[in-house]
């Protein structure tokens, strides 16, 4: 019985491995789970409706926090605010030693400012790798670095979709699941940029320096088809760091974190974010119009989570309510109790789970909002703890599901994130036959961060790192019967 009721999870995997999207691959699979959850459990019909549209209502609010920020990425995309991170850091002056790391840093600044990896990856493959290029730098070092970059605002970023949607489904606030992993993260970044900055000194490279308008006018013009078809807005920076921008422009950015960092409440950070991007947009003369910038960046934004990201969610969201319905998840839950002697271990395999769904759906968005409601119910039906204490278990749930899926991608050879950045890289820079493991095997932000999360919390080393600990034994504990649960 039990894996009857956990089989509509293999079917949703199974349709996402063979290449569906989860657009289509959500509803199958929902489907299958209603039928199961019927058989089962003697549901209703009406039942059923009423479990998955509960599951859908809790996170209605996400979906407004989600569509306000694409329309705050498309905003930054397009009035100048990522070009002037690019034109920033590369009138330092870049050598074939530090081209590496100075792409890894950028990319973590843009992937902040506009919540997407796939857009920073985008935007960013053609200037670093042609740069790369004329300054005689290592290929493979450098769009790993690059891609590496990427997932850090993906990761972090306040209007990031992933941290959005994972924070939405293990229900704490944005801005406490940023404060929670927020040293951890640049403490990741840190490492990284260091190991990056040796490697690319211990290979012996020379020290040409190189400028990012040479490199751009070094990009052919079937790379330029290419970028225009996979993202667009990617062109649009790409012209305006040719072109140059108002170093101001990088303001809106500062507003943003500065607001996040102060405990604002999300929906005000990105509105303040929006409203300093157009009036500084109108002085630099990237806005025209308010028109025309309500038109083509916000409702473009709006349109672009409505038709994909938040009717998934609903469609998952769905899934996951009516899986819940039927406890399909009780047998996984008690074998993380019995192999755990207390509760660090139990998040462990928590975090685990996450990496090992993400590898099974290939696709970390199917990752998060499948595997969420999976570790929140194992956490609440077998930790015993205050309110408070829960609300941190759900922080590193909320972290686990959003860095597992982000850094865990790009360790997966077939995960659609690998796969894209591939397609993207050999657009902008034929000159490399670029392959999956490419984006691996020198991705050292990857590697540290997923190494660096599961030792921290399965060691208890995680209370060196400031409002990164979880609460530890006796403050928390097992729902064991007669158990006296020491802390490691």
């Amino acid at each position: 019985m039990g894996l009857l009721k956990i089989s509509p999870i293999f079917v949703l995997a199974g349709l996402m491995i063979s290449g569906l999207d989860v657009l289509l691959a959500a509803p199958i699979a929902t489907i299958v789970a209603a039928i199961v959850a019927m058989a089962t459990e003697k549901y209703k019909f009406k039942q059923i409706m009423e479990f998955a549209l509960d599951n859908v209502r809790e996170i209605v609010i996400v979906f407004f926090i989600l569509m306000f920020a694409y329309g705050l990425a498309e905003a930054f995309m397009a009035t100048g605010v990522g070009a002037s991170i690019i034109i920033a850091a590369l009138k330092m002056g870049v050598t074939a030693k530090s081209v590496a790391v100075v792409g890894f840093l950028v990319t973590c600044i843009l992937s902040i400012a506009t919540g997407t990896s796939w857009g920073t990856f985008a935007a960013c493959a053609p200037v670093f790798l042609w740069l790369n290029h004329i300054v005689g730098g290592d290929i493979i070092l450098t769009v790993c670095s690059i891609a590496g970059g990427a997932c850090f605002g993906d990761n972090i970023g306040l209007i990031s979709d992933t941290t959005v949607l994972s924070s939405g489904l293990q229900k704490v606030e944005i801005i406490h699941r940023i404060r929670h992993q927020g040293v951890w993260s640049g403490l990741c970044a840190l490492a990284t940029a260091i190991v990056i900055y040796f490697v690319g000194v211990s290979m012996g490279l020379p020290s040409t320096v190189g400028n990012a308008t040479e490199a751009i006018n070094a990009i052919p013009q079937t790379a330029w088809d290419a970028l225009a078809q996979e993202r667009a807005s990617a062109v649009t920076l790409l012209e305006q760091v040719k072109s140059g921008v108002p170093m101001y422009m990088i303001i809106p950015l500062i507003i943003v974190i500065g607001m996040a960092i102060k405990g604002l409440q999300t929906m005000i950070c990105l509105g303040a974010g929006i409203l300093s991007a157009l009036i500084l947009g109108f002085g630099a003369g990237t806005v025209t119009s308010l028109n025309a910038f309500l038109n083509d960046q916000i409702m473009t934004g709006f349109g672009d989570a409505g038709e994909w990201s938040i009717v998934m969610m609903m469609w998952v969201a769905s899934f996951g309510g009516i899986m819940n319905s039927m406890h399909a998840f009780e047998p996984i839950s008690k074998a993380f109790v019995s192999m755990s002697r207390n509760v660090r271990q139990l998040m462990t395999f928590n975090g685990l789970l996450c990496l090992f769904g993400n590898a099974a759906f290939g696709d970390e968005t199917a990752e998060i909002v499948t595997i969420s409601p999976i570790i929140k119910n194992i956490t609440d039906e077998n930790v015993e703890a205050t309110e408070e204490d829960m609300y941190k278990l759900r922080l590193r749930n909320a972290t686990f599901a959003d860095a597992f899926g982000v850094y865990g991608s790009q360790l997966i050879p077939w995960h659609c994130f690998v796969l894209f950045y591939v397609a993207i890289a050999k657009a902008v820079y034929p000159l490399h036959d670029f392959v999956p493991t490419d984006i691996i095997r020198m991705n050292f932000m990857a590697f540290i961060a997923v190494g660096s999360m599961l030792i921290l919390t399965i060691t208890g080393w995680d209370r060196f790192v400031p409002l990164f600990g979880l609460p530890r034994e006796p403050q928390v504990r097992l729902r064991k019967k007669g158990s006296a649960v020491k802390d490691m």
